[in-house]
């Protein structure tokens, strides 16, 4: 399948149209070096920390943390790992409770994990776990569909990496994705075409986009909003949220040829324009 053009376009002073063409678009599903820009942005752990630190897991510990006769530490989740035998000391774990650290830990306010990365909040210790995994500065997944890439940034980042390793385009000052994917919907095989955008959900409203695909005399045209990459790629192909292609129609479009599918997929992205009065959404241009 391939992307024949995408173009943005804006109305502000009539039609303004900026064409990016990707010809040819295929992805590739090599191995891809995992360089994470957020695990070397970390500061180094306190002493206070290190002791709720898991030594098997090396996550913070939470109540209950467990101890073995000795004083060595580890969370819950791990005391089944290791089957009752405290990783440090080879000795039983029994059911002891670490309350002392727990209390510790209660009295403790930190800064969001995320804070090289932007986020100014500080939260008692017990909260900080709930917010991280809300955080909006948290890092970005990788959205190359596809692929076991375990890449993970912040924006600048991810396009750089995207740039260099997979595809990605620039439109309106922003960053877009454009992704196939064939799986099963119910019996049928199915192919799906989507678009993400390279931020948040509430970003992402403020542009929509087209996506056509045709031939002999035929097309299917889908229109919606794109995707924010935080919503992961199961989550969107689950939804249908985006151009889908029954196969037999798909070998229609390929001229009838059974052994390669020859698909030309065009699209347009549009800027959505907020009616202050209304609080409507209205497209500066429908295609």
């Amino acid at each position: 399948m391939e992307i024949d053009s995408i173009e943005c376009i804006s109305s502000s002073d009539g039609i303004d149209e900026e064409d990016v063409s990707i010809s040819n678009h295929e992805f590739s599903s090599k191995p891809q070096h995992n360089r994470n820009l957020f695990a070397s942005a970390i500061p180094p752990a306190t002493s206070v920390h290190e002791l709720l630190e898991c030594p098997v897991c090396t996550n913070s510990m939470y109540p209950p943390i467990h101890q073995c006769h000795n004083g060595h530490t580890l969370c819950s989740t791990c005391k089944t790992r290791v089957h009752n035998r405290c990783p440090t000391c080879r000795q039983e774990l029994g059911d002891i409770r670490c309350l002392a650290l727990e209390k510790v830990a209660e009295s403790l306010e930190l800064p969001c994990k995320y804070c090289p990365l932007g986020c100014p909040e500080i939260f008692p210790y017990y909260s900080k776990l709930k917010h991280e995994a809300q955080c909006s500065f948290r890092p970005y997944n990788c959205p190359y569909a596809g692929s076991e890439c375990a890449v993970v940034g912040d924006i600048p980042f991810l396009v750089t990496h995207l740039k260099d390793d997979h595809k990605v385009f620039h439109c309106f000052g922003q960053y877009f994705c454009l992704h196939f994917e064939a799986f099963q919907l119910g019996m049928a095989p199915v192919y799906m075409a989507f678009l993400r955008f390279m931020g948040d959900e509430a970003e992402a409203r403020n542009f929509s986009y087209s996506l056509e695909v045709g031939a002999n005399g035929r097309k299917l045209i889908w229109e919606g909003t794109p995707r924010s990459i935080r919503d992961s790629h199961r989550k969107v192909r689950d939804s249908h949220d985006g151009l889908i292609i029954q196969r037999n129609m798909a070998l229609f479009f390929s001229g009838g040829d059974r052994k390669e599918l020859k698909l030309r997929v065009t699209g347009r992205i549009w800027k959505e324009q907020q009616n202050p009065d209304s609080g409507v959404c209205i497209p500066n241009l429908c295609s």
